[in-house]
This record gives structure tokens, sequence and C-alpha cells, in this order.
């Protein structure tokens, strides 16, 4: 009795959610294929653009000094980060009592 009883609820869920979703999926009637003076986004997306603005101000720039614009943006900076050596200090000490706390675990 118990098996058919939740083979009889999953048939009414399946049911119930097929019918949903049949509400919720739009008609394939509604798609329409694109028009014939639109220009695919595939071609669009190849496209090599002659008017380049700066990221920066807005400014225009030539295909070239925009691709170097953004080579210099993608690039990580050189700079190293600096810390003040109290800081420094104090994040080694940590990173021990991290490391020594599992062994010791009477540390606070």
């Amino acid at each position: 009795m118990q098996v058919r009883c939740t083979l009889a609820v999953r048939l009414l869920l399946g049911t119930l959610l097929a019918s949903s979703f049949a509400q919720l999926a739009p008609a394939r009637a509604d798609i329409q294929p694109p028009l014939a003076d639109e220009i695919p986004e595939e071609i669009l997306r190849t496209e090599i653009i002659f008017e380049a603005r700066s990221p920066l101000d807005g400014s225009p720039l030539s295909p070239e000094a925009y691709a170097e614009l953004q080579a210099q943006l993608q690039a990580p900076p050189n700079t190293p980060l600096l810390i003040h050596s109290d800081i420094r200090s104090l994040i080694l000490l940590l990173q021990l009592r991290r490391a020594i706390r599992p062994v010791l675990p009477i540390l606070p």
C-alpha cells in the first residue's frame, strides 16, 4: 500500500510540475528569426573599433593607443606593497600562533 501511495504521489507531482513548466515556458510561436537587416552578434564582436575612447577620461584614442592603455590597465602593478615593520612583525606572530595552535591547544 505504501509503495502505491508514493507512486501515486510521484505521478501527481510529476503532472503538476509538467503543467506548471508548460505555463512558464514561452510558446515556440513567439520566437521569431532575426531580421534580415540586423547584423549578427558574432560578427559585431569581431569588428575592429576605430573610434575608441579612453575608459579613464573619455577622450578619443587611436587603436594603437587604446590597445596600449588596455595592456597597461590589465598588467599588475610593479610596485610592491610596502608594510610598516611593526605591522609586518604582528602578521608574522599571528601566522606563527596559527601554526602552533593545533599542536598546543592550551594557547588562547
